[in-house]
This record gives C-alpha cells, structure tokens and sequence, in this order.
C-alpha cells in the first residue's frame, strides 16, 4: 500500500474522552499539517474538560508491542510521547527507543492533566530522567513541570527558567524548549536550549484565556515538522505558528 510509505508521526500516549488533549489532539494537529499518525496507546482516561474520574493503564508489554508494531507498519519519520504513567512504561518506552536512535523522538512531560490530576507517578520522574529524556531529540516543559523535573521552586524570573532549564538539559536531552505559557506578561517567551548554541528565544503575543491540550499541540507539531526533516530550530518556530493559529481561531 503507498499510505505505508507516506512519513508517519508515531504517537505515544495516552487517551482524552473529552478529546481536549491526549491523542486527539495529537492526531488533529499532525493532520492539519499533513502528515499521517500511527498510535500506541499507553492510558484510557475518563475525563471532562473539568476534571479526569479515572485512568486504565496499559501493560508495559502492550505499550511497546503497539510501538514496534506501528514502526513496522508504517514508514516511521519522528515519534511524539506524552503522558507514560509509570516508571515500568517509561522503561518499556525507552527499549523501543533504543532500537530506533535514528528516529527523532519528541518527549512532552506530561505529570499532571490541567485539572490537577496527577498522571505520572512521583516516583517514575527519575526513571524519565534516567533512562527516557537521554534518547530524546527534544523535552517541552512547562514552567511548572520544569520545577518538578528539576527538584526547585516555579521559576520567578528568565534567570531562573534558563538555570533550570540547563540543569534539566544536563540530564542528557539534545535539546530542551521551556515553555513560557505559565509565566506572567503581555508575551509568552519560549526557549530553545541546547549543549551547541546559545539560546533561541520564541517571542509571541499572550493570548487571553486558556485551551486544553496546548502543550499536545506544540509538541506533536514539533514532531511533524521534523518528519519533515526541518531543523529543530525551524520545527520550533513553524509548531509555535501552528498553535497561535489555533488559539487565534477558539479565541474570536
């Protein structure tokens, strides 16, 4: 079949009932930018736009089954993870990984829904730091999952966001963006670090209001962009253009 040989994102995480974040709105934004999706569930959840009332996990086994069987499947370009649940998918997560180290992988931390509700196990964030964020292209956190996976205080000013943010880059990413959406402000700054340049800051006006699934958005549309064989730096820029089109769009 010639759909076999389109560039596929593979998307690893978990379900949204509401369709406001998760896999949905991985598919969507990967779609819109015209690329193809292939899946590997890792969590149901049972949730509104207010609140989630229940996660299923899936087995380690079944998650990285799914992977290897998409990545069979499909001609595989860039791979999108999001919410992992438990340090024992992580860990099935990163085997794949390992298999893989020419694929681009795109890792949006997921440790909390919107609503509060907690999604990744307090003890797993060592084994994503260990054994997950050094196979990765890319990590996106924002403000408040940076000062988790970094063991500090919400960061008060860019001083602290960008110590942080080397600190959380020294774990073994490629690359960190630190997303700015929860800092205060007329602009919503994001920056790109890595070990090889000085920082690329992502300047854009801050929307009023807020939308679920933000952080799906912009990282999935990452991942599409470097299917595409774009620069990562290119990818960032063109993702961040994406989302402010949709936040434009809710917003009028």
């Amino acid at each position: 079949m010639a759909l076999r040989q389109d560039p596929h994102v593979l998307v690893v995480g978990g379900s949204d009932s509401s369709g406001g974040a998760g896999i949905a709105r991985d598919i969507e934004t990967i779609s819109c930018i015209g690329l193809r999706t292939c899946v590997a569930v890792t969590a149901v959840t049972v949730q509104t736009h207010q609140s989630v009332t229940a996660i299923h996990h899936m087995q380690p086994s079944l998650v990285a089954d799914q992977m290897r069987a998409a990545l069979r499947a499909n001609k595989v370009s860039a791979i999108k993870i999001g919410m992992l649940s438990a340090g024992r998918v992580i860990a099935a997560v990163a085997a794949v990984l390992r298999e893989h180290p020419r694929i681009p992988a795109v890792l949006d931390p997921v440790l909390a829904s919107s609503s509060g509700r907690q999604l990744l196990e307090p003890a797993a964030i060592g084994v994503l730091k260990r054994d997950l964020m050094p196979l990765c292209r890319l990590v996106t956190p924002n403000l408040v999952e940076l000062a988790i996976l970094t063991g500090a205080e919400l960061a008060a000013d860019d001083e602290d966001v960008l110590r942080q943010g080397r600190r959380l880059l020294a774990a073994g990413p490629r690359a960190v963006l630190l997303k700015g959406g929860h800092a205060i402000g007329a602009r919503s700054i994001d920056i790109l670090l890595s070990s090889d340049q000085e920082p690329v800051r992502f300047d854009m006006p801050r929307l009023a209001g807020s939308m679920r699934g933000t952080g799906c958005i912009l990282a999935s549309a990452i991942a599409a962009h470097l299917a595409m064989a774009k620069s990562l730096e290119d990818s960032v820029q063109g993702a961040k253009q994406r989302v402010f089109e949709q936040l434009m769009e809710v917003s009028t």
